[in-house]
């Protein structure tokens, strides 16, 4: 039986786990997990999402990537939207409500910190950090400014639901219960 050059393919050894959709003539090549359990991931047609990347739907944050996109080896996708055309690099992190605008560019170990909002055609360099809502471009060795923008975005309260100072035993009380076995 021949397969339609339109179906999705997802190599044996990718991960795809819950609420997940694939797109036309999409690629999930060996290694990547597709992690649904805990929000909906979906992918566009024509994409790709190469070795290794992880890309997890989360509660309130779903992953959906639209059409005509790269999602490099390694790359970690966390609650985080993709518009059309965008080109994500090896070992880019992009977190619960981040949003890479249409035909943008997220280079090798970039970062899209959460909440923040990279706007269309918008080159973030290789190592960089873009965060705030429009996204500011930070180098790694400009921490202290990054901080004054990336306080204000609330990543404890997005991320684990817990105000900024809560201990991590106590986030990690909580981290437990969510990805603990499915129906307890």
């Amino acid at each position: 039986m021949s397969e339609s050059r339109d179906e999705a393919w997802v190599a044996p050894s990718a991960v795809v786990t819950g609420d997940v959709t694939i797109g036309l003539r999409s690629r999930v090549l060996h290694g990547a997990v597709l992690n649904g359990d805990h929000g909906p991931v979906v992918l566009g047609a024509d994409v790709i999402v190469m070795e290794n990347a992880v890309l997890r739907g989360r509660e309130g944050f779903p992953v959906r990537v639209g059409d005509a996109v790269l999602v490099g080896p390694h790359a970690h996708l966390n609650g985080a939207v993709v518009e059309d055309e965008v080109f994500i690099a090896t070992g880019v992190s992009m977190f619960p409500g981040s949003r890479a605008g249409t035909r943008s560019e997220l280079r090798i170990n970039s970062v899209l910190h959460v909440n923040s909002e990279l706007p269309p055609d918008t080159v973030v360099p290789i190592g960089w950090i873009a965060a705030g809502r429009p996204a500011q471009l930070f180098p790694p060795d400009r921490h202290d400014e990054l901080w004054a923008v990336q306080e204000k975005l609330d990543a404890p309260g997005t991320m684990y639901g817990v105000p900024r100072g809560t201990s991590m035993r106590e986030i990690m009380r909580r981290m437990c219960e969510i990805y603990g076995p499915p129906g307890r």
